[in-house]
């Protein structure tokens, strides 16, 4: 993956993000933060 091909993604994840916090408050991204931290734990145990 190139540089430009890494920054476009990051780019369009943060808008995304950003969307979603101004149309839908920021209780989804705690979730997802909180089951994401749940996801390494998990990936951290079978390492």
């Amino acid at each position: 993956m190139t540089n430009r091909i890494a920054l476009a993604l990051g780019a369009i994840i943060l808008l995304l993000a950003l969307v979603d916090v101004l149309l839908f408050g920021t209780d989804h991204l705690v979730f997802l933060g909180k089951k994401l931290f749940e996801l390494i734990e998990w990936l951290s145990f079978w390492r």
